[in-house]
């Protein structure tokens, strides 16, 4: 009974975090008007990365308190693409990037195979994304306007899927996922209050 509880306290307070888990990183790139810092690159994969892992769960019949995060995450972040498109001056690239995805998205059901495949290649494209946005916060030395709460809630998100994943499918590739997805998350969230801390220093001293 006791871990009955903890999977629905686990499964919904993700459900709920996951609702408004960009909501940080979008209201501060809309007060700023710029993208800065904020890699598209990472947004890109991550996208890839949750229509990898969200068809691979309905595939399987898997239950969708699992996953039912998933669209949530996938229309927060088309909204983040969007808004960054618009501040970069090239929101006509958005609709090649649609046709790419939903595309992409209809050959993952042709088979299992391609299915399967995909998922076990979904762990590095989701670990790419992080390492990206690591990137770019390691090439500018500023956090610009990446949201450390953004981050945080994700490392939770992530970590609480450790254990509903551990209970319910027990399925190697999704958990391995999530543990690096966690490490991940924890290394960008810690660079990005770096950065921030930093600048805050900075301009202290000025």
């Amino acid at each position: 009974m006791e871990s009955d509880t903890l999977l629905h306290v686990a499964n919904f307070s993700t459900l709920f975090v996951c609702m408004v888990l960009k909501f940080p990183q979008i209201f501060v790139l809309m007060r700023a008007k710029t993208s800065a810092g904020v890699s598209l690159n990472s947004l890109l994969l991550e996208l890839v990365g949750y229509i990898v892992f969200v068809t691979y769960q309905m595939y399987y019949d898997y239950p969708p308190p699992t996953y039912l995060e998933y669209p949530i995450l996938i229309a927060q972040d088309v909204i983040l693409l969007l808004l960054i498109f618009q501040y970069n001056g090239c929101l006509r690239q958005s609709l090649i990037y649609t046709l790419l995805f939903v595309g992409g998205w209809r050959l993952l059901t042709v088979d299992k195979l391609v299915i399967d495949t995909a998922m076990s290649l979904c762990t590095f494209i989701s670990a790419a994304s992080k390492f990206a946005q690591l990137q770019c916060l390691w090439k500018s030395k500023d956090a610009g306007q990446v949201s450390a709460l953004t981050w945080a809630l994700a490392t939770y998100t992530c970590m609480a899927r450790i254990y509903t994943a551990t209970v319910t499918t027990g399925d190697m590739l999704v958990l391995v996922r999530f543990i690096v997805m966690t490490l991940l998350n924890v290394w960008v969230l810690l660079t990005v209050i770096y950065y921030q801390r930093q600048r805050g220093s900075h301009k202290k001293e000025d």
